[in-house]
């Protein structure tokens, strides 16, 4: 896997990419955007969601280059996706607002 660094305070922080992982968008027309990662494609693509936008039944592919991996994970999320489980869009968007990540909807 990947790791993408992140500040945090005065100091840089190193987090890895996983399942239900939070991340920004740094390039391309979603740039700041918030969004979590449902599926890992490869060592350089990752599929990500936000249950607006991007839906869990159309998910974005996307450089993990062009992603900044902040140090939250909705686990609730992660755990249902990891099992194969249904995950509705709704449950994503509310896991984002309930993690603060809900500014630039």
């Amino acid at each position: 896997m990947d790791s993408r660094a992140g500040v945090e305070g005065d100091r840089l922080v190193e987090h890895t990419i996983c399942i239900g992982r939070v991340c920004r968008s740094k390039a391309g027309r979603d740039k700041g955007k918030y969004f979590l990662v449902k599926e890992i494609v490869d060592e350089q693509f990752v599929l990500i969601v936000d249950g607006a936008a991007h839906k869990i039944a159309s998910p974005k592919r996307k450089r993990i280059k062009h992603l900044e991996c902040r140090g939250d994970v909705a686990e609730a999320i992660a755990a249902k996706l990891k099992e194969g489980a249904k995950v509705f869009d709704a449950e994503i968007n509310s896991a984002l607002k309930s993690l603060g990540y809900d500014e630039n909807r």
